[in-house]
């Protein structure tokens, strides 16, 4: 039976909604890992030191899509809960137009800029040069990563999370497969690793836009439309937050790489790096969830129905506890195994990696929470709260735990930066929905 954005949710039909949009997410974030292994165990840990140094970088970069995908996501499905299914594709087709018009102009100035960038980030002569081609390669393909983003969102407020999921499913074997090929039987290194995520991601974003732009049977179609600004705006400030995560994650990403350089020095950026490809899957899950769940949430507030608006919060809160929970135990017991698959040829670099892992698993039980409080205020079209949630949460806290904790507790210190930000913000969040509920009744 087809589970529509209007039923009553249990917990078994809401997990069932969400799963395509976890697995989208999984498999999205499985790009980053799939190239950081080829290039760690056939290029060395000096190629695989260089990607792990750019890629915060790229990232920032690609963020606007994550941007306009959830702001958006929670404008058109708030539209739909209001039975104005017009505007609604108006807005999806602006939407996806300021997508592809501010990404090509943001991946122009990423391309020209990218040695700049690598310098400023601290690439050593021998990393310098596997930076900017895998940077600038990215950077060319930088749109279809935007729209492959956007579309995420977009599936599952067009009630199509599976399309969505099988679409991200091809990508990720794509990108898989052509990894093996490029790196493993050809050699490229780099420039494969590079060249096998362009393709993935082209095809993440142009199957899409087939789909929409012809006739179908979704609640979504593109059409042509005359832009305006509003929605556009609107948009973005829904979604400031998840922006203001991915440009603070990088920032906070590039601080990590600075400082693991002076206390550890290439080693320490490539255990890091192992650390972020974890961090990317178990993170995909809680973006996942709530990337699902949105739509759902806007959709009920726009329709004012406050009963299903506590079921939704009782039951996703339920849910990410229980997640973050299992995912930090296993991240503490498994960091041993985990290291020992991206860099288990050099010993010494295993027993830091495992030893850095062990103390970084700690943030992913209270940082669920987090995520899905900044997404629960998006999906609510207050934009404001949930930005100062990742702000507080990816910038503010990380930054003075980074540069702070090596003074009291030397370079380990270091590891533990993500717990105390986390613990710091998880304040921050429960704070704001105590005092938010008087607005939206979400917790009777």
């Amino acid at each position: 039976m087809k589970i529509q954005l209007s039923d009553h949710f249990t917990f078994t039909k809401l997990l069932r909604f969400v799963f395509p949009s976890i697995m989208m997410m999984v498999f999205t974030s499985i790009y980053g890992v799939v190239d950081g292994f080829f290039v760690s165990n056939y290029a060395g840990k000096t190629a695989f030191a260089a990607v792990n140094l750019i890629m915060p970088f790229i990232m920032i970069t690609s963020g606007l899509g994550f941007m306009f995908g959830t702001g958006g996501s929670a404008l058109v499905s708030m539209k739909l809960g209001e039975k104005d299914a017009n505007t609604a594709n108006r807005y999806f087709s602006m939407i996806t137009i300021a997508t592809c018009v501010f990404g090509t102009l943001l991946s122009v100035f990423g391309f020209i800029f990218t040695p700049q960038i690598a310098n400023i980030l601290g690439a050593s002569q021998d990393m310098m040069q596997d930076c900017i081609i895998y940077g600038r390669i990215n950077m060319i393909f930088n749109v279809p990563f935007m729209l492959q983003n956007l579309f995420q969102s977009f599936f599952i407020t067009a009630e199509k999370p599976k399309i969505g999921l099988y679409t991200t499913i091809a990508s990720g074997v794509a990108n898989m497969i052509l990894d093996f090929v490029f790196i493993g039987i050809f050699s490229w290194g780099v420039i494969g690793a590079a060249i096998a995520t362009a393709i993935a991601q082209c095809i993440g974003a142009f199957y899409p836009i087939y789909y929409f732009i012809r006739k179908n049977d979704s609640l979504l179609q593109l059409h042509y439309v005359k832009m305006e600004s509003k929605p556009i705006i609107k948009a973005a400030t829904n979604g400031a937050s998840e922006l203001m995560s991915n440009i603070s994650s990088s920032i906070v990403s590039m601080l990590y790489n600075l400082q693991l350089m002076k206390y550890y020095g290439k080693d320490g950026i490539a255990a890091y790096g192992v650390i972020m490809y974890v961090q990317f899957i178990f993170t995909a899950i809680y973006l996942g969830y709530t990337i699902g769940c949105a739509p759902i949430i806007s959709y009920h507030y726009g329709a004012q129905n406050t009963k299903e608006l506590h079921n939704l919060f009782k039951k996703s809160y339920s849910i990410m506890t229980f997640l973050g929970i299992c995912l930090s135990l296993f991240a503490r017991f498994s960091s041993s195994f985990i290291a020992s698959l991206f860099v288990g040829y050099d010993p010494q670099l295993m027993r830091l990696t495992t030893q850095a892992f062990a103390f970084y698993a700690l943030c992913f039980a209270p940082s669920s929470i987090n995520i899905m409080t900044s997404s629960f205020f998006t999906a609510l079209n207050n934009g404001k709260i949930s930005a100062g949630i990742s702000f507080f949460r990816t910038f503010l806290f990380q930054v003075g735990a980074i540069l702070l904790l090596p003074f009291f507790f030397g370079k380990e210190g270091i590891w533990l930066s993500a717990f105390i930000a986390e613990i710091c913000t998880l304040l921050i969040s429960l704070m704001s929905l105590c005092i938010s509920n008087k607005e939206y009744h979400y917790l009777s």
